[in-house]
């Protein structure tokens, strides 16, 4: 069964295209991967299926909600974190959640057993009452991640992440990730420039290039495709899109990402 739909969804910004007739479906439980070198559309793609971002063609469903008639049931069934920092640092760990319990409006009497359990499951219980501020890379984002999954939405975005984050953090975030979506069959997609993690952790994947899908299908047999020893999913990338995984974005895109990183230790 698909929980997101999209039918030539288009997003347009004067007379650039950045996301072109992207029709795809993704099945309850599936963790999907989004691809593709900075300018492909990954990013546009998520704003519009999390309603921050209208279509200027084309129709999505989450849920079988539409994201532009239905757009406040969508927000309701989805949980977003964003490639910026969305944790507060003057705050501890525990308060970040409770505000985002707050304003998910879940009911008083389960706000703290909610927030407990989502510190429980993120391996952030021992930290719960230190400021955000002093915490590591990966402990941040699995904050995050706890905070977009208080109210069990049933498809999360995760907008790059682990940018920014050291090899040992991004294994622990991988880790519940995976975990998400084989305790509480959690539907992820994930947008990401690190091809061993779309390998690791994604059923499927959609490379992207110039705001169309070039390729879709599950890694293995991306690879496949291609006909070669020990081809990689870097290899399948490159194919695809003619881009290196390292160049590409212009200087905005790049400061961000290198604020990211910093922010994030």
């Amino acid at each position: 069964m698909n929980v997101l739909e999209t039918d030539n969804l288009t997003r347009r910004f004067g007379e650039f295209t950045a996301v072109d007739s992207l029709t795809l479906n993704v099945a309850a439980g599936e963790i999907f991967g989004l691809l593709g070198p900075n300018g492909a559309g990954k990013t546009t793609t998520i704003k519009m299926l999390t309603t921050l971002l209208p279509p200027t063609g084309g129709s999505a469903r989450i849920g079988g909600f539409d994201i532009t008639q239905q757009a406040s049931r969508v927000r309701r069934i989805i949980g977003y974190v964003p490639q910026m920092l969305s944790a507060d640092s003057s705050l501890t760990g525990y308060e970040n959640l409770l505000i985002f319990a707050k304003l998910y409006a879940l009911p008083r009497d389960t706000r703290e057993s909610n927030v407990r359990r989502a510190l429980d499951f993120m391996g952030l219980h021992q930290a719960s009452d230190k400021l955000v501020r002093n915490y590591s890379g990966g402990m941040i984002r699995r904050l995050e991640i706890a905070q977009a999954m208080l109210h069990a939405p049933r498809v999360l975005f995760l907008d790059e992440p682990t940018v920014g984050l050291d090899p040992v953090a991004r294994k622990s975030v991988w880790e519940r990730i995976a975990e998400l979506q084989r305790e509480h069959g959690t539907t992820i997609v994930l947008t990401t420039h690190y091809m061993e993690e779309a390998d690791a952790l994604c059923g499927r994947v959609a490379i992207m290039h110039l705001g169309k899908i070039v390729a879709l299908g599950a890694p293995e047999e991306l690879k496949n495709s291609l006909n070669g020893e020990r081809v990689t999913l870097d290899d399948v990338f490159a194919h695809y899109t003619g881009a290196a995984l390292d160049e590409g974005g212009n200087y905005r895109e790049t400061a961000r990402t290198r604020r990211t990183a910093q922010r994030l230790g």
